[in-house]
């Protein structure tokens, strides 16, 4: 008899073909594995997952909340119902639980957002007063920060759902992961691709990762092929800034970490207030071997410039 391979996700259109393509890879790694393994995607609703019968309400992007699109997943992982866990990494908190970690990540696609207008190409297109759609507090931020003329309206869902919103007028325009939208086969509807000078991603954005028991060898060593080392370092940079700010910086916050040259990294993150009328960006640069040194000394440094009301709207 087969040994099952449960590999869980969340039920989106965009998390079964993430889940699919760890399948894919996982059977390119191991020739012969379904000999072995009766591998099975399992879908599962998280707390964070939109349903249409909800209203409109403003999703906080903070690593505070990050778990409510894991939470389930993760405990289905810890009483065993599943043996891995795909997901999208912006979407897991700093923190993970007692038990269980994350040794792999497939290689990084874009992690840019993109702007989807109605008929405006770019955001600075835009006339005074348009509404742009998104209940992501970091987007809502930097968008302000530059066009401060602009509305900026909840929108929900998920790929799918928020493009027709954006067809249907409910906004004249949103922005989505690139990374999302080229999985999707989506990237027709592009209108264009904003530059991390202007929208700095969310921490992890674009990346996938794998959850395991961290008592699982057997599959811990099923996986290991499927790991990506820069995009580890990168991620793992970013995820430390996320572990420094996670719990007590209740404000939109971005990050991205690059590598280059002689084995060195960058990394820019900023804070900002909601409204976009301020905005604390830095950047920290050093060698990719200290890639958590890194991420944190820059969220401390986040942390340290924040002034006692920067939280007042």
């Amino acid at each position: 008899m087969k040994k099952p391979l449960r590999l869980g996700t969340r039920g989106s259109p965009l998390a079964l073909i993430q889940a699919e393509e760890v399948h894919r890879r996982l059977l390119a790694a191991h020739p012969g594995i379904e000999e072995k393994f009766a591998i099975e995607i399992v879908p599962l609703r998280t707390s964070g997952d939109w349903r249409p019968e909800q209203k409109e309400s403003r999703f906080i992007d903070l690593g505070g909340n990050k778990g409510l699109f894991t939470r389930e997943i993760e405990e289905a992982l810890l009483d065993g119902r599943i043996d891995l866990a795909v997901h999208s990494m912006k979407d897991v908190a700093g923190l993970l639980p007692e038990g269980l970690e994350i040794p792999v990540l497939l290689e990084r696609a874009d992690p840019r957002d993109a702007f989807i207008g109605r008929t405006a190409r770019t955001l600075d297109e835009l006339p005074k007063g348009a509404a742009v759609g998104t209940s992501s507090l970091r987007r809502q931020a930097q968008i302000l920060a530059r066009r401060p003329d602009l509305r900026v309206v909840p929108l929900r869902g998920n790929v799918d759902t928020r493009l027709r919103k954006i067809a249907d007028g409910v906004a004249e325009a949103t922005l989505l992961a690139v990374a999302g939208l080229m999985r999707l086969g989506a990237a027709g509807k592009i209108s264009s691709i904003m530059e991390t000078d202007f929208m700095l991603p969310a921490p992890a954005q674009g990346a996938i990762g794998i959850e395991i028991r961290r008592d699982d060898q057997a599959t811990r060593q099923l996986v290991a092929p499927l790991n990506s080392e820069a995009t580890s370092v990168c991620v793992g940079a970013e995820r430390a800034l996320l572990r420094v700010l996670d719990g007590s910086c209740k404000t939109p916050f971005a990050a991205l970490a690059r590598l280059g040259g002689a084995d060195g990294m960058t990394i820019e993150a900023l804070v900002a207030k909601p409204d976009g009328t301020a905005v604390i960006k830095l950047s920290h640069k050093g060698p990719a071997r200290n890639f958590a040194a890194l991420g944190t000394e820059l969220g401390q440094q986040l942390k340290d410039r924040m002034p006692a009301d920067f939280l007042a709207v």
